[in-house]
């Protein structure tokens, strides 16, 4: 019989982080930093003290790292079908303590509780999906040619590094976890140190799940120090990480002296179409959904809209009415859709532009203030009248802000939707079939949804071109980066190597030359 516990409350959460503060997770082990340094983590809603978390340095790192590689022989050995069961178990735990997660997530990073109940669920996805394909990670190709049978075979890395961002971090840790485990690797995790949380309670269900000791590590603390340490460590053969694109830049120079491969999930400036003969009130919803969801802290948020100027004026008065109507307030309550941005200085960066936006004679239609004198909240916002070189229609301001520009023709809006250095994702609003294949094809992004907003379907390739990334996550396009592949070719006895060093006119070696010839 299954006994469910109790959930506990969000007082209960807060008084248990007060009086436990964050450890490293290495070796199977929870332990203090080397130096017994630690660092605040604050929650947003008003900046108020929510625990201390260990701040890892070089040792922490190479402890972590040592563990992974002295691990790493026994997990690759094992067969998928056991890698399998232990990944299906995570699953299991993560929706086990599914409101527990949410909780834990609202209170660190701000974000709205009615979506982190979802992105526990989305976690769980992810394991049970990438568990589904352990048994055949390793799968390859036959590659018959003349005398030779060729086939190809996959096999782990090694131990990687996954270092994640503050924005999800409970479901985006899983999202890079979950396929490195499943392709045999072992993991040294170091999570934001703006939202390091939920990542001791992930580790913490790992473990739990029969995970074996050193597979999975934790080490807490700051990109400078502990990140650095960890792309540069040798142990380490590849990086997996999600954040900004300066810092994936700093990260891939990191890697450079050891040969590292990299994976790099990096930011977004995505545009939204709407041509006028789209189906208007849906892409509406998609619009404000794809924006104002999650805090306007999404890598695939579309914070730059493209509307056809004949539809223009309708469109952005209904939106703006919409946007005027969001309801901000306390992460924890569930009519919430907006909550406070996850760190001061997110919070001074994201209302830096309202000014920047009027410098440069655009209009803040909606919003443009922060609301209260405590915590990070800020209005959500929307800038119009805005034109493509502008500050606000070209940098990542990632946060609850929204610019619109208008356009004549297709061709003006294809050339303004690619004018931006990103290229993560991309948008379209059309009921014009060709128009649609056409322009999503010369959309200079990763990913296109059509009369959608995005919708994630775990098999397909996720990633970005320019300045958004190197490298897809998703079905086999995560192992193609979590393993080697190998070819192995098997002579079927009928070819020979030519024959050197047997002199003039001697058995094979005329032959031998016409073969190099060919």
């Amino acid at each position: 019989m299954t006994v469910s516990l109790p959930v506990p409350t969000h007082e209960a959460l807060r008084e248990r982080l007060r009086q436990r503060p964050l450890q490293h997770f290495i070796g199977g082990g929870w332990v203090d930093a080397a130096g017994g340094e630690t660092f605040d983590v604050h929650t947003p809603t008003d900046n108020s003290l929510l625990t201390r978390a260990a701040s890892g340095d070089a040792t922490d790192v190479d402890r972590a790292a040592q563990a992974a590689w002295d691990a790493f022989p026994a997990w690759r050995a094992m067969s998928g079908k056991a890698r399998r069961k232990i990944l299906y178990r995570v699953a299991s735990l993560i929706e086990e303590r599914a409101e527990e997660i949410a909780l834990l997530e609202s209170m660190d990073t701000g974000q709205p509780i009615r979506f982190m109940k979802s992105a526990a669920v989305r976690a769980a996805e992810n394991f049970r999906f990438f568990a589904d394909r352990a048994e055949g990670a390793q799968d390859g190709l036959s590659l018959p040619a003349e005398g030779f049978l060729n086939y190809t075979l996959r096999q782990p890395v090694g131990p990687v590094g996954i270092i994640t961002p503050w924005n999800t971090p409970f479901m985006l840790s899983t999202w890079k976890i979950a396929p490195a485990l499943a392709a045999g690797c072992t993991v040294v995790h170091k999570p934001a140190e703006w939202s390091p949380v939920t990542a001791t309670l992930l580790a913490e269900i790992m473990h739990e799940a029969g995970i074996p000791s050193g597979v999975v590590n934790l080490v807490h603390g700051f990109g400078e120090t502990t990140g650095r340490a960890l792309t540069e460590h040798p142990h380490i053969k590849a990086i997996a990480f999600i954040g900004e694109s300066s810092t994936g830049s700093l990260i891939q120079k990191q890697c450079a002296d050891t040969l590292k491969r990299v994976h790099l999930e990096l930011g977004g400036k995505n545009p939204v179409v709407v041509f006028a003969d789209a189906d208007l009130d849906r892409a509406l919803d998609a619009v404000v959904f794809m924006l104002y969801s999650l805090n306007g802290q999404r890598c695939t948020s579309s914070s730059r809209l493209l509307v056809e100027r004949s539809v223009h004026d309708e469109f952005v008065a209904k939106l703006a009415e919409r946007v005027a109507n969001i309801r901000v307030g306390d992460p924890l309550d569930p009519k919430t859709e907006v909550g406070p941005l996850v760190h001061p200085r997110q919070f001074e960066k994201v209302c830096s532009y309202f000014d920047i936006a009027r410098q440069d004679g655009a209009t803040v239609a909606v919003g443009g203030e922060r609301i209260g004198m405590t915590g990070n909240y800020v209005q959500p916002s929307l800038i119009t009248n805005a034109h493509s070189p502008m500050r606000v229609a070209q940098e990542e301001i990632f946060g609850p802000v929204l610019t619109v520009l208008a356009f004549d023709t297709e061709e003006e809006a294809l050339h303004v939707a690619n004018d931006v250095k990103y290229g993560l994702a991309g948008y379209l609003w059309t009921n014009d079939l060709t128009r649609a294949h056409t322009f999503a094809q010369g959309l200079d992004v990763g990913m296109v949804w059509i009369n959608s907003e995005n919708v994630r379907h775990l098999p397909t390739p996720f990633g970005g071109m320019k300045a958004s990334g190197i490298g897809r996550d998703g079905g086999d396009y995560s192992f193609d980066f979590y393993m080697e592949t190998k070819n192995i070719a098997v002579n079927l006895n009928r070819h020979r190597a030519a024959r050197l060093g047997v002199g003039e006119g001697q058995p094979g070696r005329d032959a031998a030359d016409k073969r190099l010839a060919e």
